[in-house]
């Protein structure tokens, strides 16, 4: 029989400091990429969605680190 390959994330532990520097360098990518739509220069605006949700991705696991630094101060 095949071995099943469970799709796990290899989980990589960053600062908060680092997660703002990625933030904000994909803030701007998605500023960039909507400036080509509204241009009509953007080939996949499929994309524009992908930046959206890794935005949120990478706000979320701010907000979580930020909570757990919390919790461990007490």
């Amino acid at each position: 029989m095949a071995e099943t390959k469970k799709n796990a994330k290899a989980v990589e532990v960053k600062t908060v400091e680092q997660l703002r520097e990625e933030l904000l360098s994909l803030q701007t990518a998605h500023v960039e990429s909507r400036k080509s739509h509204v241009a009509g220069e953007l080939v996949n605006p499929h994309v524009l969605t992908t930046q959206r949700k890794a935005i949120a991705r990478v706000h979320t696991a701010i907000t979580a680190a930020e909570l757990s630094d919390l919790k461990e101060d007490k």
